[in-house]
């Protein structure tokens, strides 16, 4: 929005700051909600409405942080007692009466000392703590009518400005994310600028209360979570059907493009972790162990076993480059509050692969990840987004192996026509990187697939190959990932077809419903022979009646049912009856064959 407009929420300076509308100088443009950083300020905003509602129906809590995410916002809270659902409709009914009462959102700079005096005497211990961190002398303060916090800011001009909100919810979570500190009460909520797209909203959440990958992960029988593993998935025979069959396909397309599997052991020697720098910037996230009185790691990621393989013998130029890909089961250390069923997890199979290159193959190497990945998520009806992440605070290598690094990913991307967008300081700490977020059909964002361009390691690690020359030379190392955390892709998958896979992936894809105990026999019969075509078949011969049985097959959410009763025995056929389109008429065996072979060779998605 180049021009200010009853819209606009907050300016743009030429200078590419983020300002409150009065404060501008020299405004490059407006931000509405339309745009992504307005809608994170307008989010931002209303929390710090809700959090004034609180604090006038709680005086006694206290305040933690309340950002935006990325849809809607939180705030976490210190509050005596537990909170209930009665308590957020009252919260509701205060922050409406807040947001009629149309209060400007004014900012003010004091010094850090004069805001820990302010925050002192009025009981927000968080809020000294986080100025206890900050190291500038001076910081902002919002207030908006009695309400005061601490923020950067910008806001909304008035509480006014928002036009239509919901709280979500309330869950635990520790201050700080650590389990040592106490037990904070966060309040999830989200606004928009009209109550159509607040409706259009609730809609889709409901729609994802459906589709949760947890509840139908337990109805379809393909994992389970237990306390005994927290953070540990179990999967059950159908769910490895679903898995073997993803990675059927996975290991295909791989050899097509010249990878070879590998497999590396899941325990390394911790002086092989701090070679690598995954003990500096990563050990909180890792499992240790001792064996014969030396220090092992858990492997958090697979990397260090590929440059270990690599090691292990000498290599030409003409060998390059090197495609190493391994489904390795790692583990990470992630605190017990942000388990997710299969998204986020403690142990879980990376489909990794590590690329051992020439310099001047950097780039095609990098385009053939991209379109690997491409033909995945087109195959799932996935749209997705890209972005580039640079060099973070705490990273490795010299600033020539870093331009070098991200010029050649920024050409790739650019080859290719890929829309892209920076993510600056995000990149991991051996080199920048590509990251795929793929958009379900319901909208929601997903980070999958990855491509990490590596200078260092192979200095870290001394790599080299012969080259052309007869001298030696040192490779450029590419990590990447396609579908990134299996169990993590599996569970998008289960939202993404509401547990409904295609008949590739189902984990039945024929189920045989005879009607009588006489048609029982011709059912194995057809069973046999369907089996032997390896598709996934099975009888239900249970004492039950056919609607019974339709009903039981359409809950497991079989793609094709095969019923049999005296017509089809006497006729050799049988009668299909299709998900989503029911009864599609009477087949024999072989044409039924044949379209069951033609819809899985083809991939379709229905």
């Amino acid at each position: 929005m180049n021009v200010k407009s009853k819209e606009a929420i907050a300016a743009v300076t030429e200078d590419g700051r983020l300002v409150d509308i009065g404060e501008e100088e020299k405004v490059k443009n407006y931000l509405s909600f339309a745009d992504e950083a307005g809608r994170e300020i307008y989010w931002h905003s209303t929390s710090h409405i809700m959090a004034q509602a609180v604090k006038r129906l709680f005086p006694e809590a206290k305040l933690a942080i309340g950002p935006a995410i990325e849809e809607g916002f939180y705030y976490d809270f210190d509050i005596p007692r537990p909170l209930t659902d009665e308590d957020l409709e009252e919260i509701e009914k205060e922050m409406r009466k807040i947001i009629q009462e149309d209060l400007p959102f004014r900012r003010k700079e004091v010094s850090k000392e004069e805001a820990q005096k302010i925050f002192a005497e009025r009981g927000e211990t968080y809020k000294v703590e986080i100025l206890e961190e900050i190291e500038e002398s001076k910081v902002t303060l919002y207030e908006q009518g009695e309400f005061l916090d601490l923020c950067r800011g910008p806001h909304v001009p008035s509480t006014g400005y928002i036009k239509a909100f919901k709280l979500l919810s309330v869950s635990g979570a520790y201050w700080r994310g650590r389990e040592d500190n106490p037990m904070l009460q966060r309040i999830y909520g989200i606004s928009f600028d009209s109550e159509e797209k607040l409706q259009e909203f609730l809609k889709r959440r409901e729609e994802a209360k459906r589709r949760d990958h947890r509840r139908l992960g337990r109805e379809l029988d393909l994992f389970s979570l237990h306390e005994e593993g927290p953070g540990f998935p179990f999967f059950h025979p159908r769910g490895m059907v679903v898995i073997n069959a993803l990675l059927d396909l996975w290991r295909r397309e791989h050899l097509k493009r010249g990878y070879q599997e590998v497999k590396t052991p899941m325990i390394l020697e911790r002086a092989l972790w701090e070679q690598s720098g995954h003990w500096e910037h990563y050990r909180d996230n890792m499992y240790f162990t001792k064996i014969d009185d030396r220090d092992f790691a858990i492997k958090p990621m697979n990397c260090p076993g590929g440059i270990l393989i690599f090691k292990s013998q000498l290599h030409s130029y003409r060998e390059l480059p090197l495609r190493w890909a391994e489904l390795g089961l790692v583990h990470r250390h992630e605190l017990s509050g942000v388990l997710h069923g299969l998204m986020r997890v403690r142990c879980f199979t990376q489909d990794d692969a590590h690329i051992f290159m020439e310099p001047h193959q950097v780039k095609q190497e990098i385009i053939g990840v991209i379109e690997l990945a491409d033909y995945f998520y087109r195959l799932f009806d996935f749209t997705y987004e890209v972005e580039l992440s640079t060099r973070p605070e705490n990273s490795m290598g010299s600033d020539e192996m870093w331009d070098l690094a991200t010029r050649s990913l920024e050409e790739a991307l650019r080859e290719l026509e890929v829309d892209y967008r920076v993510n600056p300081g995000e990149g991991a700490f051996y080199g920048p990187k590509i990251d795929f977020h793929l958009r379900d059909c319901l909208g929601r964002r997903w980070q999958c697939g990855t491509i990490q361009l590596d200078f260092a390691m192979p200095e870290k690690f001394d790599l080299y190959y012969i080259g052309e020359d007869g001298n030696r030379h040192r490779p450029v190392m590419l990590h990447r990932t396609v579908l990134g955390s299996i169990e993590r892709f599996l569970g998008i998958l289960i939202e993404q077809f509401a547990g409904a896979f295609p008949l590739w992936l189902a984990p039945v894809q024929v189920v045989i419903l005879p009607i009588a105990e006489r048609h029982i026999d011709y059912a194995r019969e057809i069973k046999d022979v369907i089996f032997s075509e390896e598709i996934r078949v099975e009888i239900n011969d249970e004492n039950a009646t056919l609607g019974a049985k339709i009903r039981k097959a359409e809950v497991e959410k079989v793609p094709y049912l095969a019923i049999i009763g005296d017509r089809e025995m006497e006729n050799r056929t049988l009668s299909i009856r299709k998900r989503k389109k029911g009864d599609i008429g009477s087949f024999t065996l072989d044409e039924l064959l044949k379209n069951l072979k033609r819809e899985i060779e083809e991939k379709v998605v229905d």
